[in-house]
């Protein structure tokens, strides 16, 4: 019982940001299927438009709840900076599902809407190990200084 008592303290905080990172993902996947295929299929855009379109969505929602809750712990070295690494490696990224999407729509020639949804899949599945390893290595740094958990109390009071 103490070897896995000393392995989650050891790992506890990369268990937590790793559960808090899949509950913000798993959201952010759900918008994304959800916005891709209402693109695809009911507004009628190609595949890959109605991809750029379902993660510049679910981007912006995974953006803000990994700032403020997954990794709020970490360093907060500016909204603009991490918010412009944050896109950008999400493009980068994007990049694994417009690969997926367009190889099982235009070389496999599978234009359904089942095979579109198995290749988002597979691209975001890809997309999420890259995403979690470079915010982690580029967007929300380790604090220089321990965060307090809560505000301090006021330690001077006023003399009347």
């Amino acid at each position: 019982m103490n070897v896995i008592r000393r392995l989650y303290e050891r790992f506890a905080s990369l268990v937590h940001e790793l559960a808090k990172f899949g509950s913000i993902g798993a959201i952010a996947f759900m918008i994304d299927l959800g916005v891709l295929n209402l693109c695809s299929v009911a507004v009628g855009l190609g595949p890959l438009t109605s991809k750029v379109v379902a993660t510049t969505v679910s981007t912006t929602f995974a953006y803000l709840g990994n700032r403020y809750w997954t990794f709020r712990h970490r360093e907060q070295s500016g909204l603009g900076r991490q918010y412009f690494l944050f896109f950008l490696l999400n493009g980068i990224a994007l990049l694994f599902g417009m690969l997926t999407i367009g190889f099982t729509t235009y070389t496999l020639d599978l234009h359904d809407t089942l095979s579109l949804n198995i290749a988002n899949i597979v691209g975001v599945g890809l997309g999420t190990l890259f995403r979690f390893w470079s915010y982690k290595k580029w967007v929300f740094l380790e604090a220089t200084e321990p965060i307090p958990v809560e505000l301090p109390e006021a330690a001077v009071k006023q003399d009347r």
